[in-house]
């Protein structure tokens, strides 16, 4: 069978990816650490000034920017995967079927015995229309992406204007609920997939309606992105990045304000969220693009991109970590750590995961779970060797 030959990686897209996993750690620790926000319901033992700084902080800059970030770059290697097989020769609907197919094996065990949600096994099923979608033109590409967010904004807005929130959560039982989730997670091993089960019809329910078509609009986006090799060449002093800077920074912010201010529940400020979290993000990637790009930032590239480059194995592994530290089947601390003490936590995990990336890449050119996806996408047999390139 044909293999896409090894090509050289782009190391912006790993840093870039890197760093996405330590907003990704932050906003998936905290369905570790507590059952409360699953529930979307606020834990009365911390409700301190410092508590609500920490999630207002959190609810402004990180939630529901990251797994866009993520969803971008997932759509700009798609189609870098696509070149590189055209170019070897090498048939492209099968080869990304299969990856897609162990990705969501992945994923299904991944959100049953690790953590509560998963968000590969959704990249599964939306590069499923990502694959279908492969050949459509640039601008079609965009319109759709655009439409999305059209369709997000008219039931959003509705949704604000017509449906009462506070009917719909009522606060005594989400509480209740919650405290029974905390419990839950602290008990045997049975009980913690016991609940992940349990809170899966939740968790679909944000897919269907906000996270899902978003995925799919930055996949679409990030593909155009990749076709136009828009982070190939930079040099950090391109005007577009300050634009966005200074574009992105005021739209994002004032966005993330909104939703913090909100309580991060109510569907006017989820509304906020949706239609200025991609401002946010990309002002981001700007801003990190010019930092790699100076003479001082260099070393920020050469710390994030091992992290990046083995984005599977470190999302993985966040969730194993977390298991271990909160939930029962480790030291069992679920609701024992305040907001701040989470996520120091999750920064911790973050340096480990960077310091650990750095070292296994000294030794192998794959991570453990991207060279196992690696086989299967190729149908060869696990090969983690160090090469003189790494795909």
């Amino acid at each position: 069978m044909s293999q896409v030959r090894n090509r050289p990686r782009i190391q912006d897209i790993d840093a870039l990816r890197g760093f996405a996993l330590l907003g990704i750690v932050i906003v998936n620790i905290t369905f570790a650490a507590s059952g409360f926000p699953i529930h979307v319901a606020d834990d009365p033992a911390y409700r301190s000034w410092l508590d609500e700084s920490v999630h207002w902080v959190s609810a402004t800059f990180v939630d529901m920017k990251f797994y866009l970030l993520f969803s971008f770059l997932f759509g700009y290697s798609f189609q870098l995967q696509l070149v590189a097989a055209q170019r070897a020769g090498a048939a492209f609907r099968p080869r990304m079927l299969r990856r897609l197919g162990g990705l969501f094996v992945i994923g299904c065990l991944h959100g049953v015995f690790l953590i509560t949600g998963d968000i590969l096994s959704v990249y599964a099923l939306i590069g499923l229309v990502l694959l279908g979608m492969r050949r459509v033109k640039d601008r079609t590409a965009l319109t759709v992406a655009g439409a999305i967010y059209a369709y997000l904004f008219v039931t959003l807005a509705a949704a604000t204007m017509f449906i009462d929130s506070s009917a719909i959560i009522d606060p005594t039982t989400a509480v209740a609920s919650a405290q029974e989730t905390t419990a839950n997670l602290a008990g045997s091993f049975s009980d913690v997939v016991g609940e992940h089960v349990r809170a899966l019809p939740t968790y679909g329910l944000s897919l269907l309606t906000v996270q899902g078509p978003t995925t799919l609009a930055a996949f679409l986006i990030g593909m155009v992105a990749g076709r136009r090799r828009l982070l190939d060449n930079l040099n950090g002093t391109e005007a577009v990045l300050r634009l966005i800077q200074l574009v992105g920074f005021t739209i994002g912010i004032t966005g993330g304000v909104a939703y913090a201010s909100g309580g991060n529940r109510d569907t006017g400020s989820v509304l906020a969220s949706v239609l200025t979290a991609p401002f946010l993000t990309a002002a981001y990637v700007a801003t990190l693009l010019r930092i790699m790009h100076s003479d001082r930032g260099q070393d920020v590239r050469r710390l994030l991109a091992p992290a990046g480059r083995m984005a599977l194995s470190n999302y993985l592994g966040q969730s194993v970590a977390t298991l271990v530290i909160f939930t029962g089947v480790g030291l069992g601390l679920v609701g024992q750590l305040s907001p701040l003490g989470t996520m120091g936590v999750a920064i911790g995990i973050f340096a480990v995961q960077v310091l650990l990336s750095h070292i296994w890449l000294s030794s192998f050119s794959y991570g453990p779970v991207e060279g196992a996806l690696r086989a299967v996408t190729n149908v060869t047999a696990p090969n983690w060797r160090k090469s003189v390139q790494a795909a």
